[in-house]
């Protein structure tokens, strides 16, 4: 049995993890969706709701289900998951990527989000306030964070509970040592957003000292043919590629690595 810990992307809440729960459930796995502070049944939590304030919850999450979990974090919420790994990785067996890149010390959210208009967006927000919920029309344009592949009743649920985010958990700058580079990792690509294997490695052929960890032994990767939300497209697809996260398997970039 394995303990995975969810952690859901901006506006989300563990209600995003419910399918992928079950079916880890199913399989005689351990699964721990977060909610962190702020937001879904947790959105009346306020005042110093930050970045800091997300890692540390999820810090109190992992020191309670650790050591040995795996820790899946979707989208922004990769930001508190490294975070919290970086300063406790022994806590951790695996830190799984899902359709999100690779945080460096002192970046947030808001100073690498793709789209940079929605950055400018951000940046001219209350820092002690929340960040609407995108609109349909925003939220259905191609590019990062679609829902434009999801079911209209898939749609219509992810807008009927999703929450507006606390501004200062995306514009906090993520503290890290690089402790975290000692974790294994997998990066799970939904293609159908636009990151892939390929991508992979094509950044690690840069030469960015920032993208070694792609190519290490310990680095496994899947892709999906889903779009950004792959829990709430095809929750049993990413399912699959979580449980055989867990034991290491997945494609390589490491050269003496063979796929397993």
């Amino acid at each position: 049995m394995t303990t995975f810990v969810l952690v859901p992307g901006g506006w989300g809440g563990a209600w995003v993890w419910e399918e992928v729960a079950a079916e880890l459930a199913a399989r005689g796995h351990r699964a721990v969706p977060v909610t962190l502070p702020g937001l879904a049944e947790r959105a009346g939590e306020d005042g110093g709701v930050d970045l800091d304030a997300h890692t540390a919850d999820l810090s109190a999450v992992l020191a309670a289900e650790g050591p040995e979990v795996v820790l899946v974090a979707h989208s922004y919420g990769i930001f508190p998951a490294i975070g919290a790994v970086d300063a406790a990785p022994g806590r951790v067996a695996r830190l799984v990527f899902l359709d999100t890149g690779i945080p460096e010390d002192g970046e947030s959210l808001a100073t690498t989000f793709p789209d940079e208009d929605y950055r400018a967006a951000l940046a001219g927000l209350d820092p002690d306030g929340r960040c609407p919920v995108p609109d349909r029309d925003r939220l259905m344009r191609p590019g990062w964070g679609s829902i434009a592949t999801l079911t209209e009743p898939q749609i219509e649920r992810y807008l009927r509970l999703a929450t507006p985010h606390p501004v200062a958990a995306f514009t906090g700058r993520v503290r890290l040592t690089g402790a975290w580079r000692t974790v294994p990792t997998t990066g799970i690509f939904c293609l159908r957003n636009g990151l892939s294997l390929d991508v992979a490695r094509m950044l690690h052929g840069t030469g960015d000292p920032r993208f070694a960890k792609l190519a290490e032994p310990d680095t496994t990767f899947f892709e999906l043919a889903t779009g950004h939300y792959p829990m709430l497209e095809d929750p049993t697809a990413l399912t699959d590629a979580l449980t055989e996260a867990a034991t290491g398997g997945g494609a390589r970039l490491h050269p003496a690595a063979t796929d397993r």
